[in-house]
């Protein structure tokens, strides 16, 4: 099984200074930044997807700068992320439409031609032909039952450009197609894969599944594996439940894409640290965070009316890193770390002095996570890159530097996780 990062240039500076919280001097965006398999010194993943949404046109604007889309298109995928050197030269390249950025468009603004021109002109490995995205689901139908006339719409839109796509990238050497599969129910998604396969796709991508629970996940699956045949691959596109992958190995998942473990860094509310534990299972701790008061919008708000000093609060701040970095260099005591990150917590959090709020059960839950946090110190014991050059400053909450090493370090740990997994029967 293989774990495909889907990317969205979410690389960091490697000369960042986390002391003085600036980047390295004259610092070029992206000339000078690294992807996480540069600043790891390995892939933490088997391949990359980009989707063409993000990377954008003239028809839709990505999150790439036009100058950014142009050279992607002009030197292709494999050398734009810097994945062109020999010990990345078998990673797959993936590429899907990004059906997200167009959800709200009547129907998709690519089609199968250009689509298939832009993944022979990026020299994707792999690509999805062109979905819209359904989001009506019932998984108590039987048959094609159901589905709304726009579910419907799309249904067919989806498998019409999945024909036609097919009949495009035919004669594209060295590239793999997947027909992607949308459905309002586990048996109209069934009969989806029933009608790719016969177009001649033996690689499925199952889409739409990023709103639904892992219970109906695997019923969508299961429908879909008995409709096609044994040897059909699956992909599953934008799996958000990244974490719960290990009780999906009866369904013989081939492939799929997450951002899950790295943007979970810094979006999630408690489980923003990965450690692999000893039995295929994933710890997670909580970030700690010390956002920079002056750049803080909350805090701002804050000072504007009134409510607290920015000079006091730039004083907790300061407080709170230097006692996370002394704790970091000479252990110490856990409370007295924990006083000075509560007390500029409790503004963050509550909107009140520490004093005023140091008993309410909202003080209390954080700082049973962050006492948790500190007295097991995971990132001593993690041996990767991120953490043995960044030491503490991995487990601060604190601008994208800092948040998007941890989560680079996430997804070194959760690639350990599936290749464990991926040992296992049914997870070949």
């Amino acid at each position: 099984m293989k774990f495909i990062f889907a990317d969205s240039l979410d690389f960091v500076d490697p000369r960042y200074d986390f002391v003085n919280d600036r980047n390295g001097e004259g610092r070029k965006p992206y000339w000078d930044d690294a992807f996480p398999h540069e600043i790891m010194g390995y892939a933490p993943y088997d391949g990359v997807l980009v989707s063409r949404g993000i990377v954008g046109d003239h028809r839709m604007k990505g999150k790439y700068t036009e100058a950014q889309a142009m050279r992607f298109r002009r030197v292709g995928a494999r050398e734009f992320l810097r994945l062109d050197t020999p010990e990345f030269a078998k990673l797959d390249l993936f590429g899907d439409c990004g059906a997200f950025t167009y959800v709200n468009d009547s129907v998709p603004p690519y089609t199968p031609a250009d689509t298939a021109e832009f993944y022979a002109d990026c020299g994707f490995t792999h690509g999805c032909s062109v979905d819209h995205i359904i989001f009506d689901f019932d998984d108590s139908l039987m048959g094609v039952m159901g589905g709304s006339p726009e579910a419907k719409r799309r249904y067919d839109i989806t498998l019409e450009n999945a024909d036609a796509f097919h009949r495009e990238t035919r004669d594209l050497a060295n590239f793999t197609p997947l027909g992607v599969v949308q459905g309002w129910s586990p048996n109209s998604m069934a009969e989806a894969a029933r009608s790719l396969v016969a177009m001649g796709y033996t690689y499925l991508a199952i889409g739409g599944m990023v709103p639904l629970k892992s219970d109906q996940i695997k019923t969508c699956l299961a429908a879909i594996r008995e409709a096609v045949p044994a040897e059909t691959r699956i992909h599953i596109l934008g799996f958000a439940k990244a974490n719960e992958i290990g009780s999906f190995g009866s369904f013989n998942i081939t492939s799929f894409d997450t951002t899950s473990p790295l943007i979970r860094a810094f979006k999630d509310a408690k489980q923003n640290y990965f450690e692999h534990s000893e039995h295929g299972k994933l710890n997670y701790y909580t970030a700690i965070r010390v956002p920079q008061a002056i750049e803080n919008p909350k805090l701002m708000r804050l000072v504007k009316t009134g409510a607290f000093r920015a000079e006091d609060l730039t004083k907790l701040e300061i407080e709170s890193l230097a006692a996370l970095r002394r704790f970091d260099a000479e252990g110490g005591d856990v409370e007295a770390v924990l006083e000075p990150v509560l007390a500029y917590n409790a503004v963050l959090a509550t909107d009140q002095p520490y004093a005023a709020v140091r008993d309410t059960s909202t003080m209390k839950r954080l700082e049973s996570s962050y006492r948790e946090t500190l007295n097991a110190r995971p990132w001593k014991s993690c041996g990767c890159p991120i953490c043995r050059d960044a030491g503490i400053e991995v487990m601060i909450f604190r601008a994208s530097n800092r948040n998007k090493r941890r989560g680079i370090h996430n997804l070194a740990i959760y690639k350990t996780l599936i290749d464990d997994l991926s040992v296992e029967p049914g997870l070949q």
